[in-house]
């Protein structure tokens, strides 16, 4: 029987990585801010515009000039001049004068409007003849429209994407505050595991988590550091243990599918500095040998060694410490982001813990189809195959075949189910 000594339900682990604290800040160029986490709120300095802006092609005016003004009886206006992009108009506009300008032209001194070229029609080069009446400020943007002096546009723990950095060279900032990228250590562990590039021999095989490991880290704007293979000796692992929390921000060791393997885990993690254990197993299938714990302010983390349970844990699990190491605020993990999908078949499921099955998505007659993928924990074809994870509240026994159900997908690289 399999000891577990901090067992914990999937929604007490979640509460305790909302408990961990992001790393430092730093403050890099705006250029270079995409997938970047604000580390403070953003506060405009200045109106965006800064100045009335006209929004179509047509003639500056004072409003009130044009009441009244239709087809049968066109309002009659003196053309004094024409607006040129980028530059501000000499002289105040009075009631009764018109001037020509351009979209995205500065409105001059005393126009509150903007009549479009398709109601006006000049009779000769200073008269113009305008058949629709315009209210103030009509076609027009006003000062801070977009965005006003003084307010937080962006918040504290956003993650910044293409529009903001847009926002944020519209008003002139060129250096964003932003927390670091977590720095992820990875250690694959076991006397059989080998590199990618070394044929396999007798026993042994690839290391998979490594890599699984490490793309996850880099889709979630962590950076993974290598800490290569660890033969299961305990110097040897410490030893690994300790470079590691002096190169990184959290420390993951994904190995030990045995008991003997995953005891050694953990009394390496028992000999760190202040070293506090939070979670030894969780309620949870697949991944129930599961160690979290703190070394000081730094999260360490003991993973299943079977590929398919590491990657179903960080998934659910491990996009939420990151995205808390990052400082991001909206992003709620795996279970924030799924979508509504048919289940296929029934499912059985143990009560008591979370089962997270492995479904692929498929449109059957404009629904989405949620067909499980069953396989043991070790064998990576059944995450290749599927498109996301079915998660089974762990106070039912299943779900069943035409079943509603909410399907957590796999990020991708770009795209996504239509």
């Amino acid at each position: 029987m399999e000891a577990f000594f901090e067992v914990k339900r999937p929604d007490e682990v979640f509460e305790l990585i909302q408990g961990f604290q992001p790393v430092g800040e730093e403050t890099i160029p705006m250029e270079s801010g995409l997938g970047r986490v604000l580390s403070r709120d953003l506060t405009a300095l200045e109106d965006l515009p800064p100045f009335l802006r006209s929004t179509m092609d047509g003639y500056a005016v004072k409003a009130k000039a044009t009441f009244g003004a239709a087809e049968s009886l066109p309002a009659l206006f003196e053309i004094i001049q024409e607006v040129k992009m980028g530059t501000a108009s000499p002289g105040i506009l009075s009631e009764g004068q018109a001037a020509k300008i351009p979209t995205g032209g500065m409105l001059p001194q005393g126009a509150d409007s903007v009549v479009m070229k398709e109601y006006c029609d000049r009779l000769d080069e200073h008269t113009l003849e305008v058949s629709r009446a315009v209210s103030p400020l009509e076609n027009v943007i006003q000062p801070g429209d977009d965005l006003k002096k003084g307010n937080v546009f962006l918040n504290l723990g956003h993650r910044l994407r293409p529009q903001d950095l847009g926002a944020m060279a519209g008003l002139g900032i060129l250096n964003v505050p932003v927390f670091q990228r977590p720095r992820v250590a990875l250690i694959s562990t076991g006397d059989e595991i080998v590199p990618p590039e070394h044929p396999p021999g007798p026993g042994q095989v690839r290391d998979i988590n490594r890599y699984t490991l490490a793309a996850l880290c880099r889709r979630l704007g962590a950076v993974p550091v290598h800490l290569g293979i660890c033969a299961d000796r305990f110097q040897d692992l410490q030893e690994n243990v300790e470079t590691a929390l002096k190169k990184a921000d959290t420390l993951w060791i994904s190995g030990g599918s045995s008991v003997g393997t995953r005891d050694l885990t953990l009394k390496v993690f028992e000999t760190l500095p202040d070293f506090t254990l939070l979670v030894h197993g969780i309620s949870i299938s697949p991944g129930k040998p599961t160690i979290i714990g703190l070394a000081g302010s730094q999260p360490v983390i003991g993973l299943p060694g079977h590929v398919a349970s590491a990657l179903v844990i960080a998934e659910v699990f491990m996009t939420r410490l990151i995205s808390r190491l990052g400082g991001e605020e909206k992003r709620k993990g795996a279970l924030g982001r799924t979508v509504e999908a048919q289940l296929s078949r029934n499912i059985e499921s143990a009560s008591g813990r979370e089962d997270y099955v492995r479904v692929r998505l498929t449109r059957e007659r404009g629904k989405l189809i949620a067909d499980p993928i069953f396989g043991k924990s070790g064998l990576i074809s059944t995450l290749v195959e599927a498109d996301g994870l079915l998660r089974i509240h762990m106070n039912t026994e299943g779900c069943y075949q035409g079943e509603k159900v909410r399907v957590i997908p796999f990020d991708s690289c770009g795209g996504g189910l239509e």
